[in-house]
């Protein structure tokens, strides 16, 4: 399953996108986390802030499904690695949609390049 058009567009123009892996259980949802989210192609892409330590990343790669909220909407979604060829584009993704922040440098780091991640509808 893909996401559609209006999907992408909606999610790329918000800046509320909440991550909630499952648990180990594979049923409950963990806690709802904040994080960027940035549009490239057709896919939608995610970072921790903390690499490849962060609890959600982690619950992420473990999982590999749960819940994300996002402009208005929850969505049941599956997780994976994103391409790393990908990488330099997901950055001038960053750059573009979070070029004010002071916390753009770390969102486009060798540590956070190294735990991109893919979402897609399930």
């Amino acid at each position: 399953m893909d996401w559609t058009k209006e999907q992408l567009t909606a999610i790329a123009a918000a800046d509320d996108l909440r991550i909630s892996p499952f648990r180990e259980d594979g049923k409950t949802y963990g806690t709802p986390t904040f994080i960027w989210s940035v549009v490239v192609g057709d896919g939608l892409y995610v970072r921790p802030y903390n690499g490849t330590s962060s609890r959600w990343y982690k619950a992420a790669m473990r999982e590999g499904a749960g819940r994300i909220s996002v402009a208005g909407q929850i969505y049941d979604v599956a997780f994976a690695p994103a391409d790393a060829a990908l990488n330099d584009e997901i950055d001038a993704a960053y750059q573009a949609k979070y070029a004010k922040s002071s916390y753009l440098a770390p969102m486009i780091s060798a540590r956070t390049r190294a735990a991109s991640v893919r979402i897609t509808p399930r």
